[in-house]
């Protein structure tokens, strides 16, 4: 239920039983937009406390449920700063992780939690990111501090941030999916939006990701200077860099090219992996998705392993490759596709970035 839920809130044109059925929802949603506002006040009237690191913090958030690109410009920041002679530390909340584990989730060199006690992405990051520590837990202030006593870093990257008022951030990073926008601009829990459009003033740049449409680009910066007359807009888009393996090496675009593929993921909005798939020649024959931050199961490996027999290869994402190496997949030709966030003014993005450390 919950996965027909989510995606029925991103699909594009809805009947008309479909908005009567999303009718309560919609109720719903008027006190929950109240006490999203409310508690956003009390943070700017100084009512409730926003603590400073002594580091510069940078946040990688955004406006809507579900992916828009946080983690693979979280990894490219990560990556970036270091060649820039910068060197940070990642705090994230570790959302479908266990609760009471951490806070560290590799220190740089070594990681230290499972994908199940870490959460999916803050493990992908560790998985991929060399010399940069990572941290989980809700207290992000806290951890910050915890790392600075034991890591010499310039500063954070604060994962998911937007909505964490109790630090205090240097640069308010916000995602946008330029193919979904804001949805119908519904507030949870009816529609995408965790916040009123309104909180966009909060933000110190955004990047539009998934760029490719123009005219959609073009929609949403209009929207954006409405509300925002002085934002810093970007335009990002996902670089596909190769397959990765289950023993984790990497394999090149071109191998697969034309295979008959069944696309796996548990994604908040699988049409855009499957899309992406197709743009690089993939032929995808089937689709199995289930909710984001899914916990596979032997269950849905057997259903796999059923669908199979029609096709050539098995595609899934990295964050969603990491929890199904926990069980036994040997037998599927199972490979994920690495990306990498590709931002179209890239040298006055960093330029911007790095003027939070002088």
């Amino acid at each position: 239920m919950a996965y027909r839920y989510d995606q029925l809130l991103y699909k594009k044109e809805k009947s008309l039983v479909e908005k009567i059925l999303l009718f309560p929802l919609l109720l719903a949603s008027f006190p929950y937009g109240w006490a999203v506002r409310t508690r956003a006040s009390l943070y700017a009237l100084g009512l409730f406390k926003t603590r400073s690191l002594p580091k510069p913090v940078i946040s990688i958030g955004n406006l809507t449920v579900g992916g828009t690109g946080k983690t693979p410009l979280t990894m490219m920041l990560a990556k970036g700063l270091m060649e820039r002679g910068i060197s940070v530390a990642i705090l994230s909340r570790g959302y479908g992780g266990k609760k009471g584990v951490g806070p560290l989730v590799t220190d740089g060199q070594t990681v230290l939690l499972p994908p199940f006690e870490s959460g999916d992405e803050p493990f992908l990051m560790a998985s991929v990111l060399k010399g940069v520590p990572i941290l989980i837990g809700k207290d992000r202030f806290k951890n910050g501090i915890w790392a600075l006593e034991r890591f010499p870093v310039h500063g954070f990257l604060m994962d998911d941030g937007f909505q964490h008022l109790p630090l205090h951030r240097n640069l308010n990073i916000v995602l946008i999916d330029s193919q979904i926008g804001f949805g119908e601009g519904y507030l949870l829990p009816r529609g995408i939006l965790r916040e009123p459009l309104s909180s966009l003033k909060r933000a110190d740049l955004f990047l539009l990701t998934r760029s490719e449409d123009k005219d959609a680009c073009r929609f949403l910066e209009t929207l954006l200077y409405r509300i925002h007359p002085s934002a810093q807009i970007y335009h990002s888009h996902y670089e596909p860099l190769g397959w990765v393996r289950l023993d984790g090496k990497i394999e090149p675009l071109h191998l697969y090219q034309r295979k008959k593929v069944l696309a796996l993921s548990g994604i908040s909005n699988p049409a855009s992996f499957s899309s992406l798939l197709e743009r690089i020649g993939m032929e995808v024959v089937a689709e199995r998705s289930f909710p984001d931050h899914h916990r596979y199961t032997r269950e849905d490996l057997t259903s796999l392993r059923r669908e199979v027999k029609k096709i050539e290869l098995v595609v899934t994402t990295e964050k969603d490759l990491v929890k199904l190496k926990t069980l036994p997949v040997e037998s599927l030709p199972l490979y994920a596709l690495r990306i990498e966030t590709k931002i179209q003014e890239e040298e006055k993005f960093y330029k911007r970035v790095m003027e939070v450390f002088k």
